[in-house]
């Protein structure tokens, strides 16, 4: 695999295509991504995993939101792999740079894998709709294979939040005093952290081994409880449960 580095631009490192003979993905054309980490251990850990990943071509590895935009700007991506505190200020650049590419790349995915399980990360990311955006926790990343699949996830233009950042508020909240959240049922309150995750209603009927059409009953009478409208807006049926936790925990 070639490497080389812009003079113009040390936070970040191209890094050339990695093909494999009979690859699942290999006749395909390769998925774009650059990584944005400030910590080197991370950065070039995850070059190397996703170096072995059939089919994914890591472009550049930057270590700072300007490195980032540039990246961005020369090389076109299909994905950005980002951590949420990078510099300069080390505090959210991976969640503004979701929101600039919006405008500036909208065509480019971004997935947040962060150690942060922050839902008012979750909910900016999510702000401006939730296509093509995902929210991964890093610890519970377990293989290349997770990352590869939340990738091609995000970059066919769907969505993803880490079950455990939605599903800590769901079980604290289901038990506050006055939450319409205590008013759903076990069930209920299963299929909302799904609809949180972004899972379609075929996908939770899977999940949970129930038919669609309970799926869609369930759904509907949440919606209901919390007053939310739109429910057959995947984009709005995960900020919507999103908005909801994180206004009952403030």
């Amino acid at each position: 695999m070639a490497t080389g580095r812009n003079p113009a631009d040390p936070a970040a490192s191209s890094v050339g295509e990695s093909r494999r003979d009979g690859a699942a993905h290999a006749s395909a054309t390769p998925l774009r991504v650059v990584i944005a980490d400030d910590s080197l251990i991370a950065r070039e850990g995850l070059v190397r995993v996703l170096g072995r990943v059939p089919g994914v071509e890591v472009v550049a590895a930057c270590s700072d939101l300007p490195g980032v935009r540039d990246a961005v700007t020369r090389l076109g991506p299909d994905v950005v792999l980002t951590d949420i505190p990078m510099p300069p200020t080390r505090t959210d650049e991976g969640i503004r740079l979701a929101e600039e590419l919006r405008s500036t790349a909208p065509q480019v995915a971004v997935l947040v894998v962060s150690q942060h399980a922050e839902p008012a990360y979750a909910l900016a990311l999510l702000d401006g709709g939730a296509q093509r955006r995902g929210y991964l926790l890093k610890e519970r990343v377990r293989d290349e294979r997770d990352l590869d699949r939340a990738l091609r996830e995000v970059v066919d233009g769907g969505s993803l939040v880490d079950p455990f950042v939605v599903g800590g508020l769901l079980d604290h909240w289901a038990n506050g005093d006055g939450s319409p959240l205590s008013r759903l049922t076990s069930r209920d309150t299963e299929i909302l952290a799904l609809v949180a995750e972004g899972r379609s209603n075929s996908a939770i009927a899977e999940a949970l081994d129930i038919g669609k059409r309970a799926v869609e009953r369930h759904i509907a009478a949440i919606f209901e409880q919390l007053e939310l409208t739109d429910v057959h807006s995947v984009d709005r049926r995960v900020k919507a449960a999103l908005l909801y936790l994180d206004g009952k925990r403030r």
